[in-house]
């Protein structure tokens, strides 16, 4: 019977596979239509694609090694793999806005392109697959707490920013030349440094994020105490000298420093330890690694 492990792992690899090949797909199309149309938001949308493509298999690479149990090298695992591919995720996402905020301004100062119907469909389709692949992949990675897989569901949704604000640009470009309104016809640069900010700004999110855990800071309040209720509701445990717990990648190791009676054997203190990693990682499917540490506490002391 396949394990539930097995089965995650694959669930993952499958919609982070399907990411690639649609970032693919995508970008040929965009670009395409784009460059034959002379339109900079969908260019711009295109080369951002191109951009996904790279970060999506880098995504894909960090989730198998992520995956490597633990070894000499390595003995806390190879989950950080993850946590780096999302920074590179979000690198990726800084350079293809900044890309997309430069080009689309230099277009504001040529004259507007002539807005086309099949540009705008392209644009229409690349919302509702990003819009799809967005909810697909962040519901795959928030069940299977994959930093790597909701790295690349928010790249989709800045995809999904892209397309809207090229949908709207085109759009009102097209009533711009319809209608003769001059300042419409430039809706498509426009939508394209609206994006470009959009994009700058979900980069950022991503990348603070991503070099939080790997400067190795505290998990949450909300996560945390809940674990600080599972320690002190332990018997033994007369004390909670210090408590700590920090993301590797797709899971949490916790450190735990209790005080338990000084007059304990060591067999009993080994089976103290044992009661609170079993209590910490059965709450909490997250937690892979308890490090307990035990301080002897005397009656006189409290």
């Amino acid at each position: 019977m396949e394990s539930a492990n097995t089965a995650a792992d694959k669930q993952s690899s499958f919609a982070i596979w399907i990411s690639l090949v649609s970032n693919i797909v995508l970008t040929a199309m965009k670009l395409a239509v784009g460059l034959i149309f002379g339109s900079q938001v969908l260019i711009a949308d295109g080369v951002h694609n191109a951009g996904d493509v790279f970060a999506t298999a880098a995504a894909l690479v960090s989730m198998i090694i992520s995956k490597r149990p633990p070894d000499e090298d390595h003995p806390y695992g190879h989950g950080k793999a993850e946590v780096i591919g999302a920074g590179i995720i979000a690198i990726v996402l800084v350079l293809a806005g900044l890309y997309m905020g430069y080009h689309s301004a230099m277009a504001l100062m040529e004259p507007p392109h002539q807005a086309s119907v099949l540009v705008l469909i392209a644009a229409f389709i690349s919302l509702v697959w990003k819009m799809w692949l967005y909810f697909y992949t962040m519901n795959i990675g928030k069940k299977n707490n994959s930093s790597g897989l909701i790295a690349t569901a928010y790249d989709h949704l800045a995809d999904v920013y892209a397309s809207l604000a090229a949908v709207i640009g085109i759009g009102l470009a097209m009533l711009g030349n319809h209608y003769h309104i001059r300042i419409l016809t430039y809706g498509d640069p426009i939508a394209g440094i609206l994006v470009a900010f959009l994009v700058l700004k979900l980069a950022v999110h991503m990348g603070r994020t991503s070099v939080d855990v790997l400067m190795e800071k505290n998990i949450d309040e909300a996560q945390m105490e809940p674990i600080l209720q599972l320690v002190q509701s332990v018997p033994e445990v007369k004390r909670i000298d210090r408590i700590r717990a920090r993301e590797h990648g797709h899971y949490i190791i916790v450190d735990v420093r209790v005080g338990i009676p000084g007059q304990l054997t060591i067999q009993e203190g080994h089976d103290i330890a044992k009661k609170i990693k079993q209590s910490i990682r059965e709450a909490n499917p997250l937690v892979k690694e308890v490090m307990v540490h035990l301080n002897p506490w005397y009656e006189h002391e409290a």
